[in-house]
């Protein structure tokens, strides 16, 4: 155990974000999320929700001021009548920690080929549907 590394980050997960450099990306993915299809650098989280996951990877990673937008999520496939309520959530969880955090939206194809060139893939429990995010991260 370390002190004020959030206990819910796995040593995988920590091990990950340290090795991460400026403007490599995080995604971390729903439970329908295709993750071992797309990417080979999978850290597996199932029985976590994003939420709590997000607030514990932003107390240790910085985001990219440099970027446009510092997260991104999936946007809703046209006609699909799914309203994304944990988005919210997740923008309250990243203004905490960055009040300037921006969020850009990827039609579903464009994130999963985003997702692909991402540093790591977390798959989560989430079941919230279109609760993918991906974040890019900055420099201390």
């Amino acid at each position: 155990m370390l002190k004020k590394i959030p206990k819910i980050l796995s040593p995988d997960l920590v091990h990950a974000l340290m090795k991460m450099g400026h403007g490599d990306e995080i995604v971390l993915a729903d439970a329908n999320f295709p993750g071992h299809s797309l990417h080979a650098n999978v850290i597996r989280c199932d029985g976590l929700s994003i939420p709590p996951l997000l607030d514990a990877i932003l107390e240790l990673l910085p985001l990219d001021p440099y970027a446009d937008h510092q997260a991104a999520l999936m946007s809703v496939v046209p006609g699909d009548p799914v309203v994304p309520t944990v988005w919210d959530e997740y923008r309250a969880i990243a203004a905490r920690h960055d009040a300037s955090a921006q969020f850009a939206f990827e039609e579903r194809f464009a994130f999963y080929e985003r997702a692909k060139s991402a540093y790591v893939v977390v798959m989560t429990g989430e079941e919230a549907l279109y609760g993918n995010i991906i974040l890019k991260k900055g420099v201390i």
